[in-house]
């Protein structure tokens, strides 16, 4: 048989789906995909609202990712930069705090910022050189603690680990206490120091859709959902019974293999919010960061202080909550425009659009950085892919995409 006439199904049209088509297309074999949604991407899409570009959660790609660098076209994406620091909001006043070494106008504004003490500085420079010598891989490792254990070890002190690592961090690991491992928070930090977060101009659905262009022999079945998983077919929520030779699961698969039921995903949610405003109260392309206790609100950043695709004609601004809040969408957006204006002077905000994204990163422990394609067998013909499997990332679930398909090639030629 011709590795082209293989049934090779792939559920799932997100990063690690898309990856592992990919790979099994430079492979010689023409696999389909059944996407429960109307489009590609998973959890990293982008709408459009009123001609404002909207990603589903605040998200940016860090450039230094090394399966993004092997497989995505950086210079067809138009990444645009984001100044590797953040202005932190303390008693309503803006502070700025970055990475002198990488970009230049943050050295004044970080020197006479006030948020940290000067060992503190030389701590974060000391940090960002010891993670260079180290790979990713040792990383992953290295004793594994929680972040915020990890900065206390290292000397920080109370007040910076409380005005810029909590909020920033935060954000990305989407709880607010920094109970995640500390190979998480030294692999994220290598990677910052390593290049920067940028974001597609066209916004973050852009990567998936790159992705969805390459594939030249592939199908894609949009609204198409999956039921089951089983060995030699796939039922689809139709009853449609679909023959394989073998399968990819690149999403949560406990609810598709029967011997997963009692296996589920545990999950982190966030509310991201979107507003017009006439102006924007951070100039530069940089996060802004919350440190009040009392503030809902965890980050803001405003779309529109890098270029993107399409305008609305104004600014774009996002914002975050991390925090858990069993306040009403109503309630929860009150609370929001009242700290949007309290804390960040924002007080113009006109309200485009509220996710609640209720599976926005899988909650891990221990993680892994590297799979070993054998690894991702399920069964005989059943392979399971997704950053679920090794570390919530961007990075984990392009290469669990990648180990998953070579696993499937090997066991085919087997």
């Amino acid at each position: 048989m011709e590795k082209s006439e293989y049934k090779v199904k792939i559920v799932g049209a997100g990063l690690s789906g898309l990856i592992a088509a990919k790979v099994l297309e430079d492979h010689g074999y023409a696999p389909e995909i059944y996407e429960a949604s109307d489009s590609v991407g998973g959890r990293i899409k982008t709408d459009l609202v009123e001609g404002y570009q909207l990603d589903r959660g605040f998200q940016v790609l860090l450039s230094a990712y090394p399966k993004a660098l092997e497989y995505l076209d950086y210079e067809s994406l138009e990444l645009q930069e984001l100044l590797p620091g953040a202005v932190i909001y303390e008693n309503a006043k803006p502070k700025t705090i970055g990475d002198p070494l990488r970009a230049s106008s943050l050295i004044l504004p970080t020197v006479f910022s006030g948020i940290g003490s000067f060992p503190d500085k030389l701590k974060i420079l000391s940090l960002y050189a010891d993670l260079k010598k180290l790979s990713v891989t040792d990383i992953f490792e290295r004793k594994e603690t929680t972040t915020l254990a990890c900065l206390q070890d290292k000397g920080f002190s109370g007040e910076i680990i409380e005005k810029f690592f909590k909020p920033f961090f935060s954000g990305i690991f989407l709880e607010p206490d920094l109970e995640t491992s500390s190979r998480m928070f030294e692999f994220v930090f290598k990677m910052f120091g390593e290049g920067l977060a940028v974001i597609p101009k066209k916004g973050m659905g852009e990567i998936s859709k790159h992705l969805a262009r390459q594939l030249k022999n592939t199908k894609i079945h949009f609204n198409t959902p999956v039921k089951e998983v089983k060995e030699g077919e796939i039922i689809l929520e139709s009853q449609e019974a679909i023959t394989t030779n073998a399968s990819i699961i690149a999403t949560e698969a406990s609810s598709l293999v029967s011997n997963l039921k009692n296996q589920e995903t545990q999950w982190k949610s966030c509310h991201n919010f979107y507003f017009e405003t006439e102006k924007r109260t951070i100039e530069k392309p940089i996060i802004g960061l919350i440190t009040d206790k009392d503030a809902i609100i965890n980050n803001i950043f405003y779309h529109t202080s890098v270029a993107t695709e399409s305008n609305g004609g104004k600014e774009l601004l996002s914002v975050t909550v991390v925090k858990q809040t069993d306040l009403s969408e109503t309630e929860l957006l009150k609370k929001v425009a009242q700290d949007l204006k309290n804390y960040c002077g924002v007080g113009d905000a006109r309200f485009l659009k509220h996710y609640f994204i209720k599976k926005a990163l899988p909650k891990i422990n221990p993680l892994h950085y590297e799979i070993d394609p054998t690894e991702t067998q399920l069964t005989d013909t059943i392979f399971l892919a997704g950053d679920q499997l090794l570390n919530s990332s961007q990075n984990a679930a392009m290469l669990s995409g990648e180990r998953a398909a070579l696993g499937l090639i090997q066991a085919l030629k087997n």
